[in-house]
């Protein structure tokens, strides 16, 4: 069996009323799919300051005050790499959403939005998150990136749900 190693990466969603902010990736992992911001704890940083630092990289804005909603585990078979993702919402934040070279950030409606263009494990906890609510999830992935495995548990996000 091989050993599976854990990369830490954030993601954050801007949310003000009944909107969200999502980016469309423009390059590498993920290019072409709505998401929120995020990515890889840089060398010595914290995870609220990594999610702050990608939000303002990615879409121009100062991420205020931040509330970390989950931990989702992600699994793609023949990878032997786990991400643990910590997934923060955040209400407050400086400036106006502008394009960078990685995403075009654009606001949704929470009813409208684009499950179809986002990841296969979004509908499982996005309405989660929307909701305020604190969660842990795990996801599998075949090629192809269709979810075959998912757990998701409401209610806290500190025991792993691999």
């Amino acid at each position: 069996m091989v050993e599976k190693t854990k990369m830490i990466l954030t993601l954050i969603i801007p949310h003000q009323g009944r909107k969200v902010l999502l980016g469309m990736k423009k390059r590498g992992f993920g290019k072409g799919r709505w998401n929120g911001f995020g990515g890889k704890l840089e060398p010595g940083e914290t995870i609220e300051n990594s999610a702050k630092r990608e939000l303002c990289e990615e879409a121009g804005i100062e991420a205020g005050k931040l509330e970390q909603l989950g931990i989702v585990d992600f699994e793609f078979q023949n990878n032997p790499e786990i991400s643990e993702v910590h997934i923060f919402k955040v209400h407050e934040f400086k400036g106006v959403p502008k394009e960078s070279e990685e995403m075009a950030p654009k606001w949704f409606f929470v009813d409208e939005i684009p499950f179809k263009e986002m990841w296969g494990d979004d509908p499982y906890w996005l309405p989660i998150f929307l909701q305020g609510k604190k969660f842990r999830g795990y996801f599998l992935f075949a090629p192809g990136d269709k979810v075959i495995e998912h757990r998701v548990k409401i209610g806290g996000f500190t025991e792993p749900l691999m």
